[in-house]
């Protein structure tokens, strides 16, 4: 695709090109996917609602859910053409940006849920600190929480559990293929986390909780990347509610059908 005087003069707009970036706004050339950064406090619902309003697109889906209080990469896929792909984008490595607090556990295992229980914590050097996300890194089995969407018997967790019914699923394996400290203070532990499909960051943050004696839970979460989408590539989502600008936003950061089905049998053949 020949790249404009403005894409040529824009980092922003060079860094989207690879994804054959059209700008077109016909109703069939909407058809495509588009990279969102969900601000927090909004549901990945809402920003899939925003998008089909705007596009006048009636099939939308996302191609993994980030709770309300979570923020980053939302990955939009807009028309039966995109809707078709999302199965194939899910499997790619997820990375994020997480702060955990220490010494606090809540039912949800994020700052949505109820209190738990309050711990001290005790001090911990880097060396501690370093040693327990080491026994995290790799292929391992995840419970998955109760507060989740995962279906049994065709209903989401967090249906049971907001009824008190407890519902163990079986242990999953996922893989942690970087777990890293970006900081650490008293009773706050920010993590850099690299992994799999199907890994849930809330009961990670648990785990590191109970294997530091202090318990803990996901204060923070932000998606830095989905798969072949990084937070330079999104558009900015609060700005999908001002109707008025939303479509030509849209439209600068639509991605073509054919743009990711090439992404997906590059990456096919790689591997």
């Amino acid at each position: 695709m020949m790249m404009t005087v403005e894409a040529k003069n824009n980092p922003d707009m060079q860094k989207r090109s690879k994804f054959s970036v059209s700008g077109q706004s016909s109703a069939s050339s909407r058809e495509g996917v588009f990279p969102v950064c969900k601000p927090e406090g909004v549901s990945s619902f809402r920003m899939v609602q925003l998008v089909r309003r705007n596009l006048g697109i009636k099939k939308v889906g996302h191609t993994g859910t980030l709770d309300p209080f979570a923020s980053g990469v939302l990955v939009i896929c807009a028309g039966r053409p995109a809707t078709r792909l999302i199965s194939q984008l899910m499997v790619g490595d997820k990375e994020y940006e997480a702060t955990l607090q220490l010494g606090i556990t809540t039912d949800t295992q994020d700052p949505e849920g109820e209190i738990v229980e309050r711990r001290q914590v005790p001090e911990m050097s880097e060396r501690v600190i370093a040693e327990c996300l080491a026994q995290f890194t790799g292929e391992q089995m995840q419970t998955p929480p109760s507060y989740s969407a995962l279906k049994h018997k065709g209903k989401p967790l967090y249906y049971y559990a907001r009824k008190g019914i407890k519902v163990v699923k079986e242990p999953r394996l996922i893989n942690i293929k970087e777990l890293h400290c970006l900081s650490q203070d008293r009773d706050t532990l920010a993590l850099r986390v690299v992994c799999s499909k199907g890994t849930y960051i809330r009961t990670l943050a648990a785990d590191i909780g109970e294997f530091l004696g202090c318990g803990a839970h996901l204060s923070k979460l932000k998606r830095t990347r989905n798969g072949f989408f990084s937070i330079g590539d999104t558009l900015p989502g609060e700005k999908l509610f001002a109707e008025e600008t939303a479509r030509s936003l849209l439209d600068s950061h639509h991605i073509s059908v054919d743009s990711v089905k090439e992404l997906l049998a590059g990456n096919t053949e790689n591997n």
